[in-house]
């Protein structure tokens, strides 16, 4: 094994699998140990799961860009206990829905409202996941918490089959299982999520997604490398700056710049993508106190004066 890799991975996550069972199969296939990934999936879900490899795991826990998108499908008229079709069946209800009483229901859910998380999720409740208490047959008071959701459109509605197809962009956070437990109660009828797609997360969309079997076949041909995505992409939403080479050394060796030196205006306590004189991607770092403080660096090997000479992707 080896952690020769560093790059953003972004997996199009087949259904039946949890994303950790995701990341052990990519850890086989690119003989790699250092893996995280952005946003657990239901192993109902498919879609985006963005993974870091190497060092570009430094990278998921300073994402600026945190919200997701999803195609989702709801049943009305069916209630299980996980709130989705892999759960026990609770209840079956006729669904005499109009398409106005569901556009009503709909206009609830725009913008920020307060959200009770399933049961069946990795929340934690006194230490304990609420997944591993639902197992038990329990049931505990969770506090409901404050999410967004900023687009909700309706895609498709089958009145006779009580089914709607929903193109959500939410906030980190949003459950879109509770999301369907809430606009079936609204409705009276009872509602649960059968199906769901994630088509963007952290800034990666599907078009930049490659499947399990693309994988394997590109480390076959040892061309997995070809497939990563510069960690510096997750910060393009960051304020950008350029530093000379003399100035990326001090940096590099944890000098604290003045601002004013490099040429950045920035209020206290700005994020900022800080870049070598060859255009590589260096760090992340902060403004603070009118300096440049780093917070984390990506270029592999930064102190050595040839990796700032060298042009090149971060880390790579």
């Amino acid at each position: 094994m080896n952690d020769r890799y560093c790059g953003v991975l972004c997996v199009d996550k087949p259904q039946g699998f949890t994303s950790f069972d995701v990341v052990a199969k990519v850890r086989g296939i690119a003989r790699t140990r250092r893996i995280g990934h952005a946003g657990t999936l239901d192993p109902m879900a498919t879609g985006v799961l963005p993974l870091f490899l190497g060092r570009a795991t430094k990278a998921v826990d300073l994402l600026p860009q945190q919200g997701k998108r999803y195609t989702a499908v709801i049943q009305l008229g069916l209630e299980t206990d996980t709130w989705d079709v892999t759960g026990r069946e609770l209840c079956r209800r006729p669904v005499e829905v109009s398409p106005e009483q569901l556009h009503r229901a709909l206009d609830r859910y725009r913008g920020e409202f307060s959200q009770l998380p399933p049961m069946y999720s990795a929340v934690q409740v006194g230490g304990k996941r609420l997944y591993e208490l639902a197992r038990k047959g329990l049931e505990v008071e969770r506090a409901p918490r404050t999410v967004r959701i900023d687009r909700l459109d309706l895609l498709d509605w089958d009145g006779a089959a009580g089914r709607l197809t929903l193109d959500v962009a939410c906030s980190k956070g949003t459950y879109i299982r509770s999301l369907a437990q809430d606009l079936g109660r609204d409705l009276g009828c009872g509602g649960t999520l059968a199906a769901l797609r994630r088509t963007w997360a952290v800034g990666f969309g599907l078009e930049q997604c490659v499947t399990l079997e693309q994988l394997e076949q590109a480390a076959g041909e040892e061309r997995l490398e070809e497939l990563l995505l510069p960690v510096e992409q997750v910060f393009q939403s960051l304020p950008q700056v350029g530093l000379k080479a003399k100035e990326a050394r001090l940096f590099c060796n944890g000098v604290r710049l003045e601002l004013e030196r490099v040429g950045v205006s920035a209020p206290e306590g700005t994020r900022l993508s800080v870049y070598g004189p060859s255009g590589q991607f260096l760090a992340v770092a902060q403004a603070e106190e009118g300096q440049l403080r780093m917070i984390k660096q990506f270029l592999l090997g930064g102190e050595g004066d040839a990796d700032l000479d060298r042009p090149g992707r971060g880390c790579l």
